[in-house]
Order: C-alpha cells, then structure tokens, then sequence
C-alpha cells in the first residue's frame, strides 16, 4: 500500500496570495499533479491540516476545488489554520468525519488502520490533546493491538530546535506519548504544522512531519531566532507499507529537475 502525504497547502479564496506573497493555490495543483506523475499512483491521500489559510467559506470551496482533480481517495484531519465548524461543513461528504465535537476518527478499510486526530485548540496555534481525547485514543488504540496502524495529528508532539516553531508544538505531550507507547502496532505518526521534515523516535514508535506544499520554514537553531520562511523546496511524503517490511517513508521532491540519467 501507498500512502501520500500533503501538508499544510494554506489554500486561499480565488486570486489571493499566501501571505501577500507566493500562489498557494498553484502549488497545491501542482503537487496534486506530482502525485499523479509518479510511476505507482497511490493509493490514498492524507492531507495533515491547514488546508485552507483563515478557515473562510470561500478557501475550503477552493479546496475541493482543486481536490476535486485528485484520482487518489483523501482523508483530512484540520489545522490550525482550519475552522472546525466550517471544515467539516466543507467535507460533510466525508462520513468517517463526526457530526459534532472534535474531528477525529478511526477507518479500518485499508491494509494499515489509520487513526486521525484532532489536536487543534480554537482560536490558538498551539496544539493539544485534552483528557476526553486522550480516552478517545486510549479506546481506539485497544480495539486493535495487532493490525498496523498509523496515527495523524497536525502538531508535532516534540521540540524540534527551531525557537519559533517549538512555541506552537502540541503541549503536553508525555501523556499523549504514554497512550501511543502501548500500542505496539502504531507503525508511525504523521504530522504537518512545521513546513520542514524532522524525524524524532518517540512513544515507541517514529513521527514524522511533512513539509508543506507552500513554503518552507527556516531552520534556525539560535535561542531567539526570529521567525523565518524560504519559498522552497516544496515536498511531500510517501508511506510504502509492506507486511513483511512495514513502513518505509520518502521524501519527495516537487518540480522538475535535471534528468533522469541512466545511473544510480
């Protein structure tokens, strides 16, 4: 099974630029396309939040505007950038999705369970997973201790380093990591949030965050660095699972480059 990661698309309304400055909503096409360019098309998608940039009405219409070229089924967990309310309004069509109070949720339809998570906390950019969705994982995860699983959430439950990143991790995060520790089956931990792509071993098991489809955060190590972006490189991820091999993730870059030459 194929899994392809997007992150952190930060779509905009119609002839508006992300931050006054780059076209997100090209480049989410763009990656969309690069997913359908590649040698194997995989076979689901999962978009780890800030789909949209305010939460307004009009960017999630663009959203499944532009999601409505994708020949790959997607799942969606939301953002910070996300309205809740308005995200699930916009993805009612999606059933696993629930009607009211946090978005999160368990499909076993696929070779991997997957397990999405809602750690967004309304009207901050900080993450954090309170006691009721604690228990919720806790009982998810105990259903099944055996089927590979993987586990979504859009904040990083780790510091990374990068000063004005980590003030926006998902707090309070040994009790989440206690959770995910007893379940031997999560495979691995997706996250988006931090525009880059870090790796960290924790709660048993590997997250790993997906670099947005729009910019890149600057990876300055420096107590007090100021907040920084570069306009690329853009990626994205791809989960191969195996049952003899288990996950094996790759990095992927977007765009068009020099070759391929007839060497390895």
């Amino acid at each position: 099974m194929l899994i392809a990661q997007l992150s952190d698309p930060h779509i905009r309304a119609k002839g508006e630029l992300y931050q006054g400055v780059v076209d997100s909503n090209r480049m989410f096409a763009e990656a969309l396309a690069h997913l359908h360019a590649l040698d194997r098309l995989p076979d689901l998608l999962v978009l780890t939040g800030d789909l949209v940039d305010e939460g307004r009405a009009e960017e999630y219409e663009m959203a499944r505007m532009l999601l409505s070229a994708s020949r790959i089924p997607f799942l969606v967990i939301p953002g910070n950038h996300d309205h809740r309310e308005s995200f699930r309004a916009a993805f009612s069509d999606h059933a696993y999705l629930p009607k009211a109070g946090p978005l999160q949720w368990c499909l076993d339809d696929h070779a991997v369970r997957i397990i999405g998570l809602d750690s967004c906390v309304t009207g901050k950019h900080h993450g954090h997973i309170d006691t009721e969705g604690l228990a919720w994982l806790a009982r998810t995860l105990a259903k099944d201790t055996v089927k590979p699983t993987l586990l979504m959430l859009h904040h990083p439950p780790f510091t990374s380093g990068i000063p004005y990143v980590d003030a926006y991790r998902c707090m309070e995060a040994q009790q989440l990591e206690d959770v995910v520790r007893s379940a031997p089956n999560v495979e691995l931990v997706l996250c988006g949030h931090v525009h880059r792509t870090m790796l960290r071993r924790w709660g048993g098991t590997v997250v790993c965050s997906c670099p947005s489809t729009t910019t890149e955060i600057a990876l300055q190590l420096r107590p007090g660095a100021p907040p920084q972006s570069h306009v690329g490189p853009r990626s994205c991820m791809l989960h191969l699972w195996d049952e003899r091999q288990g996950v094996v993730s790759h990095l992927s870059h977007i765009g068009d480059f020099a070759g391929p030459y007839a060497f390895a």
